[in-house]
């Protein structure tokens, strides 16, 4: 399936009926579900730790996690480094079924010096799964994409920030709109304590500054910071002017949230080609791909 078949666009008006700009989509091989911002109310609590070297990412990650009673958790990774590395790239469909998929698997000699990443840790059939998309340097430069949990080790010590959460976290489930299995947010148990979150999950197409938006009226929230988050868009355009045309990107974000600083996000992500594109999400200009996996921790007033 090429870009040009599967991409569409919709325009938004101003109400003096001036086009104010032309967001793209990508037309997915399943039913539109509802609702199209999934959102569960959570409790977030900080924990600070490194993962250690010589065990997978995976493991690195969920041993101290589980250690503190979590069965998921939002984290942000920094510094240090993987041997063996092994990632992928977004990619164009190879047939009908999906409406983007997967580059083969790289695995770079040497490794790679980890820059920064964000982790989505939860259950995959009762058992611990992760997804983390990251920046790192390698000897081709300095790239970004899916970093493989299994077949990635973890080098270097890498410093962690986590969220574990509380009440609702994330867990692998069938999509029948994208035929993929992901994150999805579900009842899960934590320990208690923590700051009021929201564990949400945004589906194709929707406008992701608007998606926030959406989940904290629903749940009564004002302002809230962004902690840790994954996803995809469809042909991002920033704020700065910058951005892809390619269809398919892996993003993590780096900052913002939601009342704070006028409601700024920012983001980072991985084009086809892995080079790295970065700036603030606009509203109308920014919708999700595949799936966008966020957790907001409420800022009280």
């Amino acid at each position: 399936m090429s870009g040009k078949r599967a991409r569409r666009y919709f325009s938004h008006w101003s109400r003096g009926g001036r086009r104010k700009m032309t967001q793209p989509r990508l037309a997915q091989p399943g039913p539109a579900l509802l609702p199209r911002v999934d959102s569960l109310a959570a409790r977030a609590t900080r924990l600070d730790f490194t993962l250690a070297p010589g065990l997978s990412l995976l493991q690195a990650v969920a041993r101290p996690l589980q250690a503190a009673g979590f069965a998921s958790a939002a984290l942000e990774i920094e510094g240090g480094g993987f041997g063996p590395f092994a990632y992928v790239l977004p990619a164009q469909a190879p047939d009908a079924v999906h409406a983007a998929w997967y580059s083969a698997t790289h695995e770079p000699p040497g490794g790679a010096r980890l820059e920064r990443g964000n982790v989505t840790f939860g259950q995959r059939d009762g058992m611990p799964w992760l997804h983390c998309h990251a920046i790192w340097q390698e000897a081709a430069g300095r790239r970004a994409g899916h970093v493989l949990p299994e077949e990635t080790l973890v080098a270097a010590p890498i410093a962690a920030r986590a969220w574990g959460l509380s009440g609702a976290g994330f867990a692998v489930g069938s999509d029948a709109e994208t035929n993929f299995s992901l994150f999805q947010p579900a009842p899960l148990p934590g320990p208690a304590g923590g700051s009021r979150a929201l564990v949400l999950r945004v589906r194709p197409n929707e406008d992701l500054v608007a998606a926030l938006e959406v989940a904290c009226r629903d749940h009564g929230i004002a302002r809230a910071v962004l902690r840790g988050g994954v996803g995809s868009l469809v042909s991002p355009r920033f704020a700065e002017g910058t951005g892809t045309d390619d269809i398919a990107t892996e993003l993590l974000v780096t900052g913002g949230g939601l009342g704070l600083d006028g409601g700024a996000m920012t983001v980072a992500l991985a084009d086809m080609r892995g080079e790295v594109h970065a700036g603030r999400v606009m509203r109308g200009a920014n919708a999700a791909c595949i799936t966008c996996e966020l957790v907001l921790e409420e800022v009280p007033a």
